[in-house]
C-alpha cells in the first residue's frame, strides 16, 4: 500500500471525526441552551408543583396528616397567613427545600372535598410568586360497633353512617368490650371456661390470633387504644389474690401489631392501683387516677410521674387539656404545664351537669339532666360549648330513656350518644361490663343538631373508654 493512500485515509478520518465533535458539540449546546431557557422561564413563571403527597383515608381517621407539594423551585419560607383552607380546617405549614407541607392538626370531614391553597409563593432566590392549589376528596367514614345476645352470639359489626351496609366482622360466645386501632380490632372476651382473653383481628376481622395476658384468670377492664398507631392498654385483676397479694387493678399496655407481653405501668411512690386512666393523645404519656384519689401524669412505661393533685374522676382528654373532677368542681387541667382553670360554666343549661366531653378543636360536648318543679328528671340535653361559653343545643333524649354515654367522631363531627331506651322496663345483662339488654347508638351531626342515624348497638368504635 502506498504512502499516498495511507496519507488519504488519515486525512478522511480527521475530517470525520471533526464533522463528529463539532455536531456533538452542536448538540451540547442546543442541551445547555434549551436548559437555560427552561430555568429562566421557570423562574419568570415563578414556583410550580411537580407532585403532590396526600392520604385522605388518614385525613379523615386521625390528626396529624400530611399534605405535602413538591415544587420546581427551593421555596422561600410560607407564612400560615398564605395558606387557606376549604372547608376551613386547623393546620400548621412548614417549608423544607422544595416542599411546602400542610399538617391538619384535627381529623377532617369525611365524604368532604377540600381545597388547599397556598399564595404569595416565592422562589427562595427571589423572583415572581405564583398560587399553588390542590383538591382532594376524603372517604365515606365506616364505624364498628358491638351487639350482645344476638342469635349468632355477641356480634362485632362493621357499617357506614347509613346504617344500611352492616357487616359482621366478628362473632364470640361473650365479648366483654372492643377496640379499633388503626389496622386492628382488640376484642376482649370471656372463654368457654370463664377466663379472660385478649383476641386481635384485622379490622375486617380476619387473621384472628391471641395477646398473652399477665395472668391466665382475672379480669380485664378499662381497656382503651392509643388516639393513632398500634398501643392499647387495659386494667388487669388476678381472680385469687391471695395472702402474698398479687395483680390488683394494675394498668398494662402493650401493642396490638405484635405478639408480646404487656408492661406494668407503675409510677414511683403512687398507688399502682389505678382507678381510671387516659391516653394522653398526641404523645406517649398516660393520665392515671390511683386508688388513693392521685392524679399523675406518667410516661408510656410509667417510672417518674408528675402530680397533679388529687380528683374524684378523669372526664376525658383532648390535645393537652384534660377535664378533671375535682371535690369542689369540675377543672380543666393544661398537661402540658399543669396548669388549671375551673370548667367555664356560662354555656351551661339549668339543671345538674352530667358529664363533660372535650373535643377535638377545644369545644366540650355536656349532658345536663333537667329537672321538674317537683325535683323529677324530665330529660337529658347534650349541647356542645365553644371555648368562649357560647353553646348550641345538640340533641335531647327523653326522661324516659337513660343517657348511658357520649362519644365524638376523630374531627368532631358527629356525636355519639348511647341511650338505653325505656330504662326503667330494660333490664341489665349479667355480664362483667353490664349495660342493659336493649341500646342504640344515636348519631347526630355537631355543628347542626340534625340526627343522622339510630344504630342498634354500642361501644361505637369513636369511643376511647368502655361505657359505665
Amino acid at each position: 500500500m502506498s504512502t499516498e493512500s495511507t496519507s488519504r485515509r488519515s486525512r478522511s478520518r480527521a475530517r470525520r471525526t471533526r464533522a463528529f465533535l463539532a455536531s456533538f458539540a452542536l448538540v451540547i449546546g442546543a442541551l445547555a441552551l434549551a436548559g437555560a431557557v427552561a430555568a429562566t422561564v421557570g423562574v419568570v413563571q415563578g414556583p410550580r408543583v411537580t407532585s403532590v403527597q396526600v392520604d385522605p383515608d388518614a385525613a379523615a381517621a386521625a390528626s396529624g396528616s400530611r399534605l405535602i407539594m413538591t415544587t420546581s423551585q427551593s421555596l422561600a419560607e410560607i407564612e400560615p397567613s398564605q395558606v387557606t383552607i376549604e372547608p376551613a380546617a386547623p393546620f400548621a405549614v412548614d417549608t423544607s427545600g422544595r416542599n411546602v407541607g400542610i399538617r391538619f392538626t384535627t381529623a377532617l370531614w369525611d365524604d368532604t372535598e377540600y381545597t388547599v391553597t397556598v399564595r404569595g409563593v416565592e422562589g427562595i432566590g427571589g423572583g415572581p410568586t405564583t398560587t399553588l392549589t390542590e383538591t382532594f376528596r376524603t372517604p365515606a367514614i365506616d364505624v364498628h360497633l358491638l351487639k350482645r345476645d344476638t342469635a349468632d352470639g355477641d356480634v362485632i359489626f362493621r357499617t357506614d353512617l347509613t346504617g344500611e351496609q352492616a357487616v359482621p366482622v366478628f362473632t364470640h360466645p361473650h365479648i366483654e368490650d372492643y377496640r379499633a386501632t388503626a389496622t386492628h380490632l382488640v376484642v376482649s372476651v370471656r372463654t368457654e371456661s370463664d377466663l379472660p382473653a385478649l383476641i386481635v383481628t384485622d379490622l375486617d376481622g380476619e387473621n384472628e390470633r391471641e395477646l398473652p395476658l399477665p395472668a391466665e384468670d382475672g379480669t380485664v377492664s378499662a381497656l382503651q387504644a392509643a388516639d393513632r398507631g398500634e398501643t392499647i392498654g387495659y386494667v388487669f385483676t388476678e381472680a385469687s389474690l391471695g395472702e402474698d397479694g398479687g395483680i390488683e387493678s394494675t394498668l398494662f399496655t402493650t401493642t396490638a401489631s405484635g405478639d408480646g407481653a404487656a408492661t406494668a405501668i407503675e409510677v414511683t411512690g403512687a398507688d399502682s392501683r389505678v382507678a381510671e386512666w387516659r391516653f394522653v393523645p398526641e404523645t406517649d404519656s398516660i393520665l392515671l387516677l390511683g386508688f388513693d384519689s392521685t392524679l399523675m401524669l406518667t410516661g408510656a412505661e410509667g417510672g417518674t410521674g408528675t402530680s397533679l393533685g388529687s380528683a374524684i374522676g378523669i372526664e376525658g382528654v383532648a390535645g393537652t387539656d384534660a377535664i378533671v373532677e375535682r371535690i369542689d368542681g369540675m377543672t380543666v387541667v393544661d398537661l402540658a404545664d399543669g396548669s388549671e382553670a375551673p370548667l367555664d360554666a356560662s354555656g351551661a343549661n339549668a339543671g345538674v351537669l352530667a358529664s363533660v366531653l372535650p373535643m377535638p378543636g377545644g369545644d366540650t360536648l355536656r349532658a345536663t339532666v333537667l329537672f321538674d318543679d317537683a325535683g323529677l328528671p324530665v330529660g337529658t340535653t347534650v349541647a356542645a360549648v365553644d371555648p368562649d361559653g357560647q353553646s348550641r343545643e345538640v340533641a335531647d333524649v327523653a326522661g324516659a330513656d337513660a343517657l348511658l354515654q357520649t362519644c365524638v367522631s376523630p374531627s368532631a363531627r358527629y356525636a355519639a350518644l348511647l341511650v338505653a331506651p325505656d330504662a326503667v322496663s330494660n333490664p341489665y345483662d349479667q355480664y362483667l361490663l353490664p349495660l342493659p339488654e336493649r341500646l342504640e347508638t344515636r348519631i347526630v351531626d355537631v355543628s347542626t343538631g340534625q340526627p343522622v342515624v339510630d344504630l342498634t348497638g354500642f361501644d361505637i368504635s369513636w369511643c376511647r373508654v368502655p361505657p359505665t
